[in-house]
């Protein structure tokens, strides 16, 4: 996993199974080895996945604010535009074309009600990454957006597949 001050951690399966690879909030990381990357407690926030099917390079990120926009914090994956911008730029760095990226996302949940004060952290977090994934023209192929629950994510770099963990409903397959 990528950590605040850059340098990376990785767990390994004592068996045959893919290295696994914890991503934690505000963290990033890109496989082109088929591990899984894991993260957890997506409630507001957005894990962000991205995929590239012909070289199997794949990248998580999980972003907790909509954006870095007058905010004095140097960790871009943190902000769903500037973590959106990091993700593909170290999925490039690692040998993904951006003209065969395809995206899936999850999270963005309203678990408190804020209504009254306009709309919530959540529906930033996910306006700003599709915003973001438009201008670079990569496509959402598959999502689990808001609503008022948490989730947690395994992306699969084997195949692309994004598993998501919700705390109301069985395991869906993106």
């Amino acid at each position: 996993m990528k950590v605040y001050d850059g340098s990376s951690q990785t767990e390994q399966s004592q068996d045959a199974d893919p290295e696994r690879v914890k991503v934690g909030i505000a963290e990033y990381d890109v496989t082109a080895d088929g591990a899984v990357l894991t993260t957890s407690g997506l409630g507001s926030c957005i894990g962000l996945a991205l995929y590239d099917p012909e070289t199997g390079t794949a990248g998580l990120v999980h972003v907790m604010l909509p954006s870095a926009d007058d905010m004095e914090d140097g960790n871009d994956a943190k902000f769903a535009d500037t973590g959106t911008d990091l993700l593909v730029e170290k999925m490039e760095a690692a040998g993904a074309n951006i003209t065969r990226l395809e995206a899936k996302i999850a999270g963005g949940s309203d678990m408190l009600d804020f209504s009254e004060s306009g709309s919530g952290i959540g529906d930033r977090n996910i306006a700003q990454v599709r915003e973001t994934l438009d201008d670079y023209g990569i496509p959402i192929v598959g999502e689990d957006v808001g609503g008022d629950h948490g989730r947690s994510l395994r992306l699969e770099a084997e195949t692309g597949d994004l598993v998501v963990k919700s705390a109301n409903s069985e395991n869906t397959r993106l």
